[in-house]
Protein backbone atom coordinates (compact mmCIF):
# COMPACT_ATOMS: atom_id res chain seq x y z
CA UNK A 1 0.00 0.00 0.00
CA UNK A 2 1.47 3.46 -0.94
CA UNK A 3 2.17 6.33 1.47
CA UNK A 4 -0.94 8.39 2.34
CA UNK A 5 1.06 11.63 1.92
CA UNK A 6 3.72 10.69 -0.65
CA UNK A 7 4.55 14.32 -1.50
CA UNK A 8 5.05 15.16 2.16
CA UNK A 9 7.37 12.16 2.61
CA UNK A 10 9.61 12.45 -0.47
CA UNK A 11 8.78 15.89 -1.88
CA UNK A 12 11.51 17.65 0.06
CA UNK A 13 14.25 15.07 -0.54
CA UNK A 14 17.55 16.46 -1.70
CA UNK A 15 19.33 15.02 -4.73
CA UNK A 16 21.76 12.93 -2.68
CA UNK A 17 19.01 11.50 -0.53
CA UNK A 18 16.93 10.64 -3.61
CA UNK A 19 19.92 8.86 -5.16
CA UNK A 20 20.54 6.94 -1.94
CA UNK A 21 16.88 5.92 -1.90
CA UNK A 22 17.08 4.64 -5.48
CA UNK A 23 20.28 2.67 -4.83
CA UNK A 24 18.87 1.24 -1.60
CA UNK A 25 16.00 -0.23 -3.60
CA UNK A 26 18.35 -2.30 -5.73
CA UNK A 27 21.92 -3.08 -6.74
CA UNK A 28 21.62 -1.53 -10.22
CA UNK A 29 19.79 1.54 -11.50
CA UNK A 30 19.43 2.12 -15.26
CA UNK A 31 18.23 5.45 -16.66
CA UNK A 32 16.25 4.81 -19.88
CA UNK A 33 15.07 7.26 -22.52
CA UNK A 34 11.77 7.00 -24.39
CA UNK A 35 13.30 4.50 -26.88
CA UNK A 36 14.59 2.13 -24.21
CA UNK A 37 18.22 3.20 -24.66
CA UNK A 38 20.36 3.23 -21.51
CA UNK A 39 21.50 6.79 -20.86
CA UNK A 40 23.23 6.17 -17.54
CA UNK A 41 24.08 3.36 -15.11
CA UNK A 42 24.50 3.36 -11.33
CA UNK A 43 25.84 0.36 -9.40
CA UNK A 44 25.81 0.09 -5.60
CA UNK A 45 27.12 -3.47 -5.12
CA UNK A 46 30.89 -3.87 -4.90
CA UNK A 47 30.95 -7.33 -6.48
CA UNK A 48 29.13 -6.27 -9.65
CA UNK A 49 31.09 -6.22 -12.92
CA UNK A 50 31.78 -2.99 -14.81
CA UNK A 51 28.56 -2.04 -16.61
CA UNK A 52 29.66 1.25 -18.14
CA UNK A 53 29.69 -0.40 -21.56
CA UNK A 54 25.89 -0.57 -21.46
CA UNK A 55 25.53 3.22 -21.81
CA UNK A 56 24.21 4.10 -25.26
CA UNK A 57 22.93 0.58 -25.96
CA UNK A 58 19.33 -0.56 -26.11
CA UNK A 59 18.33 -2.27 -22.89
CA UNK A 60 17.06 -5.34 -24.72
CA UNK A 61 20.43 -5.72 -26.49
CA UNK A 62 22.19 -6.25 -23.15
CA UNK A 63 20.15 -9.32 -22.17
CA UNK A 64 20.01 -12.92 -23.40
CA UNK A 65 17.66 -13.84 -26.24
CA UNK A 66 15.19 -15.63 -23.97
CA UNK A 67 14.94 -12.51 -21.76
CA UNK A 68 14.17 -9.99 -24.51
CA UNK A 69 10.38 -10.59 -24.50
CA UNK A 70 10.33 -9.64 -20.80
CA UNK A 71 12.21 -6.37 -21.51
CA UNK A 72 9.85 -5.49 -24.36
CA UNK A 73 6.85 -6.24 -22.16
CA UNK A 74 8.11 -3.91 -19.40
CA UNK A 75 8.95 -1.11 -21.85
CA UNK A 76 5.59 -1.35 -23.61
CA UNK A 77 3.52 -1.22 -20.41
CA UNK A 78 1.63 2.10 -19.89
CA UNK A 79 3.14 4.61 -17.52
CA UNK A 80 0.07 4.34 -15.32
CA UNK A 81 0.96 0.71 -14.56
CA UNK A 82 4.46 1.44 -13.30
CA UNK A 83 6.05 0.39 -11.12
CA UNK A 84 5.24 -3.05 -12.50
CA UNK A 85 6.08 -6.45 -11.10
CA UNK A 86 9.62 -7.74 -10.73
CA UNK A 87 10.93 -9.69 -13.74
CA UNK A 88 14.10 -11.78 -13.85
CA UNK A 89 16.35 -11.43 -16.90
CA UNK A 90 19.82 -12.74 -17.69
CA UNK A 91 22.69 -10.59 -18.95
CA UNK A 92 25.33 -12.64 -20.83
CA UNK A 93 28.92 -11.99 -19.82
CA UNK A 94 32.42 -13.46 -20.05
CA UNK A 95 31.98 -15.25 -16.71
CA UNK A 96 28.49 -16.56 -17.46
CA UNK A 97 25.01 -15.13 -17.14
CA UNK A 98 24.31 -12.32 -14.69
CA UNK A 99 20.75 -12.85 -13.34
CA UNK A 100 19.00 -9.60 -12.33
CA UNK A 101 15.48 -8.93 -11.02
CA UNK A 102 14.21 -5.68 -12.61
CA UNK A 103 11.33 -3.37 -11.85
CA UNK A 104 10.56 -0.39 -14.10
CA UNK A 105 9.67 2.94 -12.45
CA UNK A 106 8.25 5.97 -14.34
CA UNK A 107 9.66 9.24 -12.93
CA UNK A 108 7.04 11.45 -14.56
CA UNK A 109 6.27 13.11 -17.87
CA UNK A 110 9.32 14.30 -19.76
CA UNK A 111 11.66 12.46 -17.41
CA UNK A 112 13.53 9.21 -18.01
CA UNK A 113 12.27 5.93 -16.70
CA UNK A 114 14.32 4.12 -14.10
CA UNK A 115 14.96 0.35 -14.12
CA UNK A 116 15.80 -0.80 -10.60
CA UNK A 117 17.67 -4.13 -10.55
CA UNK A 118 18.55 -6.58 -7.79
CA UNK A 119 21.43 -9.01 -8.10
CA UNK A 120 20.05 -12.55 -7.62
CA UNK A 121 23.22 -14.54 -8.34
CA UNK A 122 23.23 -15.97 -4.83
CA UNK A 123 19.58 -16.96 -5.16
CA UNK A 124 20.18 -18.48 -8.61
CA UNK A 125 23.17 -20.44 -7.28
CA UNK A 126 21.08 -21.72 -4.40
CA UNK A 127 18.32 -22.66 -6.83
CA UNK A 128 20.83 -24.54 -9.00
CA UNK A 129 22.19 -26.42 -6.00
CA UNK A 130 18.66 -27.31 -4.97
CA UNK A 131 17.97 -28.64 -8.46
CA UNK A 132 21.19 -30.69 -8.44
CA UNK A 133 20.33 -32.08 -5.01
CA UNK A 134 16.87 -33.02 -6.21
CA UNK A 135 18.31 -34.76 -9.28
CA UNK A 136 20.82 -36.60 -7.08
CA UNK A 137 18.02 -37.76 -4.79
CA UNK A 138 16.03 -38.96 -7.78
CA UNK A 139 19.03 -40.92 -9.08
CA UNK A 140 19.63 -42.45 -5.65
CA UNK A 141 15.95 -43.36 -5.41
CA UNK A 142 16.08 -45.00 -8.84
CA UNK A 143 19.18 -46.98 -7.85
CA UNK A 144 17.42 -48.05 -4.66
CA UNK A 145 14.40 -49.22 -6.63
CA UNK A 146 16.62 -51.14 -9.06
CA UNK A 147 18.56 -52.73 -6.20
CA UNK A 148 15.30 -53.69 -4.52
CA UNK A 149 14.03 -55.24 -7.76
CA UNK A 150 17.25 -57.25 -8.19
CA UNK A 151 17.09 -58.40 -4.57
CA UNK A 152 13.47 -59.50 -5.02
CA UNK A 153 14.39 -61.39 -8.20
CA UNK A 154 17.28 -63.20 -6.51
CA UNK A 155 15.19 -63.81 -3.40
CA UNK A 156 12.47 -65.50 -5.45
CA UNK A 157 14.91 -67.53 -7.59
CA UNK A 158 16.87 -69.08 -4.70
CA UNK A 159 16.16 -72.82 -4.56
CA UNK A 160 16.68 -73.06 -0.79
CA UNK A 161 13.97 -71.83 1.61
CA UNK A 162 14.94 -68.35 2.86
CA UNK A 163 13.03 -66.25 5.39
CA UNK A 164 13.55 -62.73 6.75
CA UNK A 165 12.57 -62.40 10.43
CA UNK A 166 12.54 -59.58 12.96
CA UNK A 167 15.29 -60.02 15.56
CA UNK A 168 13.11 -58.87 18.48
CA UNK A 169 9.82 -60.64 17.78
CA UNK A 170 11.19 -63.52 15.66
CA UNK A 171 8.20 -63.09 13.35
CA UNK A 172 8.52 -63.65 9.62
CA UNK A 173 8.72 -60.47 7.55
CA UNK A 174 9.25 -62.13 4.16
CA UNK A 175 9.58 -65.62 2.71
CA UNK A 176 10.61 -66.83 -0.74
CA UNK A 177 8.58 -69.31 -2.84
CA UNK A 178 10.82 -72.22 -1.78
CA UNK A 179 9.76 -71.62 1.84
CA UNK A 180 6.08 -71.91 0.95
CA UNK A 181 6.79 -75.16 -0.90
CA UNK A 182 8.71 -76.55 2.06
CA UNK A 183 5.92 -75.82 4.55
CA UNK A 184 3.11 -76.55 2.04
CA UNK A 185 1.68 -73.11 2.79
CA UNK A 186 -0.36 -70.76 0.66
CA UNK A 187 1.38 -67.62 -0.64
CA UNK A 188 1.36 -64.90 2.00
CA UNK A 189 0.27 -67.20 4.83
CA UNK A 190 3.72 -67.17 6.50
CA UNK A 191 3.84 -63.40 6.95
CA UNK A 192 3.99 -62.21 10.58
CA UNK A 193 4.01 -65.76 11.96
CA UNK A 194 6.38 -66.80 14.75
CA UNK A 195 9.32 -68.78 13.34
CA UNK A 196 9.21 -71.29 16.22
CA UNK A 197 5.57 -72.07 15.42
CA UNK A 198 6.28 -72.53 11.72
CA UNK A 199 9.22 -74.90 12.30
CA UNK A 200 7.70 -77.44 14.64
CA UNK A 201 10.89 -79.33 15.45
CA UNK A 202 12.69 -76.46 17.13
CA UNK A 203 12.80 -75.37 20.75
CA UNK A 204 11.89 -71.75 21.31
CA UNK A 205 14.61 -71.44 23.96
CA UNK A 206 17.22 -72.94 21.64
CA UNK A 207 16.16 -70.57 18.86
CA UNK A 208 16.34 -67.52 21.16
CA UNK A 209 19.78 -68.58 22.40
CA UNK A 210 21.14 -69.15 18.90
CA UNK A 211 19.80 -65.87 17.54
CA UNK A 212 21.00 -64.00 20.61
CA UNK A 213 24.51 -65.34 20.12
CA UNK A 214 24.48 -64.31 16.46
CA UNK A 215 23.29 -60.82 17.43
CA UNK A 216 26.08 -60.44 19.99
CA UNK A 217 28.87 -61.63 17.70
CA UNK A 218 27.52 -60.26 14.43
CA UNK A 219 28.33 -63.59 12.77
CA UNK A 220 26.05 -66.30 11.38
CA UNK A 221 24.98 -69.26 13.47
CA UNK A 222 23.83 -72.76 12.53
CA UNK A 223 21.60 -75.31 14.22
CA UNK A 224 19.92 -78.56 13.21
CA UNK A 225 16.12 -78.63 13.15
CA UNK A 226 13.67 -81.49 12.70
CA UNK A 227 11.08 -81.11 9.97
CA UNK A 228 8.74 -83.82 11.21
CA UNK A 229 8.51 -87.57 11.53
CA UNK A 230 10.14 -89.40 8.65
CA UNK A 231 11.71 -86.23 7.28
CA UNK A 232 15.49 -85.74 7.26
CA UNK A 233 16.74 -82.92 9.49
CA UNK A 234 17.65 -79.56 8.02
CA UNK A 235 20.33 -77.03 8.86
CA UNK A 236 19.09 -73.59 9.91
CA UNK A 237 21.59 -70.81 9.16
CA UNK A 238 20.86 -67.36 10.59
CA UNK A 239 22.73 -64.25 9.39
CA UNK A 240 22.07 -60.95 11.26
CA UNK A 241 21.85 -57.63 9.42
CA UNK A 242 20.51 -54.12 10.07
CA UNK A 243 17.67 -52.43 8.23
CA UNK A 244 15.72 -49.24 9.05
CA UNK A 245 17.54 -48.85 12.40
CA UNK A 246 16.43 -52.32 13.43
CA UNK A 247 17.94 -55.80 13.44
CA UNK A 248 16.73 -58.63 11.26
CA UNK A 249 17.85 -62.14 10.41
CA UNK A 250 18.09 -63.93 7.11
CA UNK A 251 17.19 -67.55 7.80
CA UNK A 252 18.24 -70.27 5.34
CA UNK A 253 17.08 -73.87 5.60
CA UNK A 254 19.14 -76.48 3.76
CA UNK A 255 19.87 -80.17 3.58
CA UNK A 256 23.14 -81.81 2.61
CA UNK A 257 23.70 -82.97 -0.96
CA UNK A 258 21.04 -83.07 -3.59
CA UNK A 259 18.24 -82.88 -1.04
CA UNK A 260 18.48 -79.11 -1.29
CA UNK A 261 16.93 -79.34 -4.75
CA UNK A 262 13.33 -78.19 -4.94
CA UNK A 263 12.25 -81.26 -6.90
CA UNK A 264 12.40 -79.60 -10.30
CA UNK A 265 15.93 -80.78 -11.11
CA UNK A 266 17.28 -77.25 -11.34
CA UNK A 267 20.14 -77.86 -8.90
CA UNK A 268 21.63 -80.85 -10.80
CA UNK A 269 21.13 -78.94 -14.05
CA UNK A 270 23.01 -75.95 -12.67
CA UNK A 271 25.87 -78.20 -11.54
CA UNK A 272 26.09 -79.84 -14.98
CA UNK A 273 26.15 -76.45 -16.74
CA UNK A 274 28.88 -75.27 -14.39
CA UNK A 275 31.04 -78.32 -15.19
CA UNK A 276 30.43 -78.54 -18.95
CA UNK A 277 33.52 -77.87 -21.12
CA UNK A 278 31.69 -75.49 -23.44
CA UNK A 279 31.09 -71.94 -22.26
CA UNK A 280 27.59 -70.94 -21.14
CA UNK A 281 26.31 -67.47 -20.26
CA UNK A 282 22.89 -66.19 -19.15
CA UNK A 283 21.87 -62.58 -19.82
CA UNK A 284 18.87 -60.40 -19.06
CA UNK A 285 16.65 -58.68 -21.62
CA UNK A 286 19.27 -55.92 -22.06
CA UNK A 287 22.01 -58.45 -22.88
CA UNK A 288 23.78 -57.84 -19.57
CA UNK A 289 25.38 -60.90 -17.99
CA UNK A 290 23.50 -62.44 -15.06
CA UNK A 291 25.67 -65.52 -14.58
CA UNK A 292 28.09 -67.73 -16.49
CA UNK A 293 29.91 -71.00 -15.99
CA UNK A 294 33.62 -71.38 -15.38
CA UNK A 295 34.31 -72.22 -19.02
CA UNK A 296 32.98 -68.80 -20.10
CA UNK A 297 35.12 -67.04 -17.48
CA UNK A 298 38.16 -68.91 -18.82
CA UNK A 299 37.20 -68.14 -22.43
CA UNK A 300 37.15 -64.37 -21.84
CA UNK A 301 40.14 -64.59 -19.49
CA UNK A 302 38.10 -63.04 -16.68
CA UNK A 303 39.34 -62.95 -13.12
CA UNK A 304 36.07 -64.25 -11.61
CA UNK A 305 32.34 -64.57 -12.23
CA UNK A 306 31.73 -61.51 -10.11
CA UNK A 307 34.01 -59.45 -12.37
CA UNK A 308 31.92 -60.15 -15.49
CA UNK A 309 28.48 -60.14 -13.86
CA UNK A 310 26.49 -57.10 -14.96
CA UNK A 311 28.76 -56.45 -17.95
CA UNK A 312 27.21 -56.22 -21.44
CA UNK A 313 27.69 -59.41 -23.45
CA UNK A 314 28.87 -57.34 -26.42
CA UNK A 315 32.00 -56.44 -24.47
CA UNK A 316 33.20 -60.03 -24.87
CA UNK A 317 31.34 -61.47 -27.87
CA UNK A 318 31.31 -60.34 -31.50
CA UNK A 319 32.12 -57.16 -33.35
CA UNK A 320 30.97 -54.11 -31.34
CA UNK A 321 27.38 -53.16 -32.08
CA UNK A 322 26.92 -55.84 -34.77
CA UNK A 323 27.00 -59.54 -33.86
CA UNK A 324 25.23 -59.45 -30.49
CA UNK A 325 22.49 -57.20 -31.90
CA UNK A 326 22.00 -59.55 -34.86
CA UNK A 327 21.75 -62.59 -32.57
CA UNK A 328 19.32 -60.75 -30.30
CA UNK A 329 17.06 -59.92 -33.26
CA UNK A 330 17.21 -63.54 -34.41
CA UNK A 331 16.28 -64.73 -30.92
CA UNK A 332 13.44 -62.21 -30.61
CA UNK A 333 12.04 -63.26 -33.99
CA UNK A 334 12.58 -67.03 -33.89
CA UNK A 335 13.44 -67.94 -30.29
CA UNK A 336 16.77 -69.57 -31.09
CA UNK A 337 19.98 -69.22 -33.06
CA UNK A 338 22.30 -72.04 -34.12
CA UNK A 339 26.04 -72.09 -34.75
CA UNK A 340 26.49 -68.38 -35.37
CA UNK A 341 30.14 -67.73 -36.19
CA UNK A 342 31.79 -64.75 -34.52
CA UNK A 343 34.75 -63.90 -32.29
CA UNK A 344 35.40 -63.55 -28.57
CA UNK A 345 37.34 -60.65 -27.06
CA UNK A 346 39.36 -61.61 -24.00
CA UNK A 347 40.32 -59.07 -21.35
CA UNK A 348 43.93 -59.36 -22.52
CA UNK A 349 42.93 -58.30 -26.08
CA UNK A 350 43.27 -61.84 -27.50
CA UNK A 351 40.61 -62.67 -30.13
CA UNK A 352 39.44 -66.18 -30.94
CA UNK A 353 36.90 -67.58 -33.41
CA UNK A 354 33.80 -69.12 -31.78
CA UNK A 355 30.40 -70.61 -32.61
CA UNK A 356 27.39 -69.43 -30.61
CA UNK A 357 24.02 -71.12 -30.15
CA UNK A 358 21.34 -69.39 -28.10
CA UNK A 359 17.75 -69.52 -26.90
CA UNK A 360 15.32 -67.05 -25.36
CA UNK A 361 12.86 -67.76 -22.55
CA UNK A 362 9.15 -67.20 -23.09
CA UNK A 363 8.72 -65.08 -19.94
CA UNK A 364 7.84 -61.42 -20.31
CA UNK A 365 11.02 -59.42 -20.82
CA UNK A 366 12.84 -62.69 -21.37
CA UNK A 367 16.31 -63.99 -20.63
CA UNK A 368 18.88 -65.15 -23.16
CA UNK A 369 21.09 -68.21 -22.79
CA UNK A 370 24.13 -68.84 -24.99
CA UNK A 371 26.30 -71.94 -25.44
CA UNK A 372 29.69 -71.07 -26.90
CA UNK A 373 32.48 -73.23 -28.27
CA UNK A 374 35.77 -72.26 -29.85
CA UNK A 375 36.43 -73.14 -33.48
CA UNK A 376 39.94 -71.70 -33.87
CA UNK A 377 41.59 -75.04 -33.23
CA UNK A 378 39.23 -76.78 -35.60
CA UNK A 379 39.96 -74.18 -38.30
CA UNK A 380 43.69 -74.58 -37.76
CA UNK A 381 43.40 -78.37 -37.99
CA UNK A 382 41.47 -78.26 -41.30
CA UNK A 383 43.68 -79.37 -44.20
CA UNK A 384 44.59 -76.53 -46.54
CA UNK A 385 42.85 -76.92 -49.92
CA UNK A 386 44.85 -78.09 -52.93
CA UNK A 387 46.04 -75.17 -54.96
CA UNK A 388 44.55 -76.79 -58.06
CA UNK A 389 41.09 -76.79 -56.43
CA UNK A 390 39.68 -73.24 -56.11
CA UNK A 391 37.78 -72.10 -53.03
CA UNK A 392 34.04 -72.41 -53.64
CA UNK A 393 31.50 -69.62 -53.24
CA UNK A 394 30.13 -71.38 -50.15
CA UNK A 395 33.59 -71.38 -48.61
CA UNK A 396 33.93 -67.68 -49.32
CA UNK A 397 30.56 -66.86 -47.77
CA UNK A 398 31.55 -68.82 -44.67
CA UNK A 399 34.24 -66.19 -44.13
CA UNK A 400 31.54 -63.61 -43.36
CA UNK A 401 31.83 -62.83 -39.67
CA UNK A 402 35.41 -64.11 -39.49
CA UNK A 403 37.02 -61.58 -41.82
CA UNK A 404 36.13 -57.99 -42.82
CA UNK A 405 34.42 -57.56 -46.20
CA UNK A 406 37.48 -55.81 -47.60
CA UNK A 407 39.67 -58.87 -46.94
CA UNK A 408 37.02 -61.25 -48.33
CA UNK A 409 36.83 -59.21 -51.55
CA UNK A 410 40.63 -59.13 -51.78
CA UNK A 411 40.81 -62.90 -51.35
CA UNK A 412 38.08 -63.39 -53.96
CA UNK A 413 39.94 -61.13 -56.40
CA UNK A 414 43.18 -63.05 -55.86
CA UNK A 415 41.32 -66.33 -56.38
CA UNK A 416 39.80 -65.20 -59.70
CA UNK A 417 43.12 -63.78 -60.86
CA UNK A 418 44.93 -67.02 -60.06
CA UNK A 419 42.31 -69.12 -61.84
CA UNK A 420 42.52 -66.95 -64.98
CA UNK A 421 46.33 -67.14 -65.05
CA UNK A 422 46.26 -70.92 -64.62
CA UNK A 423 43.66 -71.22 -67.40
CA UNK A 424 45.76 -69.05 -69.73
CA UNK A 425 48.88 -71.12 -69.03
CA UNK A 426 46.97 -74.31 -69.69
CA UNK A 427 45.51 -72.89 -72.92
CA UNK A 428 48.96 -71.84 -74.19
CA UNK A 429 50.68 -75.04 -73.03
CA UNK A 430 52.56 -73.07 -70.38
CA UNK A 431 53.86 -70.49 -72.87
CA UNK A 432 54.00 -67.44 -70.70
CA UNK A 433 54.54 -64.93 -73.48
CA UNK A 434 51.35 -66.11 -75.18
CA UNK A 435 49.53 -66.27 -71.84
CA UNK A 436 50.43 -62.64 -71.14
CA UNK A 437 49.11 -61.66 -74.58
CA UNK A 438 45.69 -63.35 -74.22
CA UNK A 439 45.33 -61.97 -70.68
CA UNK A 440 46.04 -58.46 -71.92
CA UNK A 441 49.04 -58.10 -69.61
CA UNK A 442 52.60 -57.10 -70.16
CA UNK A 443 55.12 -59.88 -69.72
CA UNK A 444 56.63 -58.17 -66.70
CA UNK A 445 53.16 -57.79 -65.12
CA UNK A 446 52.42 -61.49 -65.66
CA UNK A 447 55.81 -62.39 -64.17
CA UNK A 448 54.96 -60.30 -61.09
CA UNK A 449 51.59 -62.01 -60.65
CA UNK A 450 53.12 -65.47 -61.12
CA UNK A 451 55.63 -64.62 -58.44
CA UNK A 452 52.88 -63.34 -56.09
CA UNK A 453 50.73 -66.45 -56.53
CA UNK A 454 53.68 -68.86 -56.42
CA UNK A 455 52.87 -70.43 -59.79
CA UNK A 456 55.49 -72.40 -61.72
CA UNK A 457 59.28 -72.45 -61.68
CA UNK A 458 59.79 -68.75 -62.25
CA UNK A 459 63.58 -68.85 -62.28
CA UNK A 460 63.73 -71.53 -64.92
CA UNK A 461 61.10 -69.90 -67.13
CA UNK A 462 62.06 -66.26 -66.72
CA UNK A 463 63.69 -66.27 -70.15
CA UNK A 464 60.28 -66.57 -71.79
CA UNK A 465 59.36 -63.16 -70.47
CA UNK A 466 62.51 -61.45 -71.59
Amino acid sequence: MPFRDLKGVVGTLEFGAALALVLAAGDIALALDENGVISDVSVSADDMPDLSGWIGRRWEDTVALDSRPKINEMLSSPASETPGRWRQVNHPGPEGNLPIHYRLVDLGEGKPRMAIGRDVRAWASLQQRLLQTQQSLERDYLKLRQTEARFRLLFDMIADPVLIIDANTRRIAAANPASYRLFAAKPGSLDNRDLANVIGGISRDDLIAALGGATATGEHCEMDVSMGEGEPPMTLTAMPFRQDNGRQFMIRLSRDGAATDDGSGRRPMAELIERMPDAFVLTDSRMQIITANSAFVDLVHGSSKEAITGQPLGRFIGRPGIDVDLMRKQLDDHGQVRNATTIVHADDAIEEAIEVSGVKTDAQGGHYGFAIRTVSRRLRDMPSPDRDVPRSVDQLTELVGRMPLREIVRESTDLIERMCIEAALAYTSDNRASAAEILGLSRQSLYSKLHRHGLGNLIGRKDELS
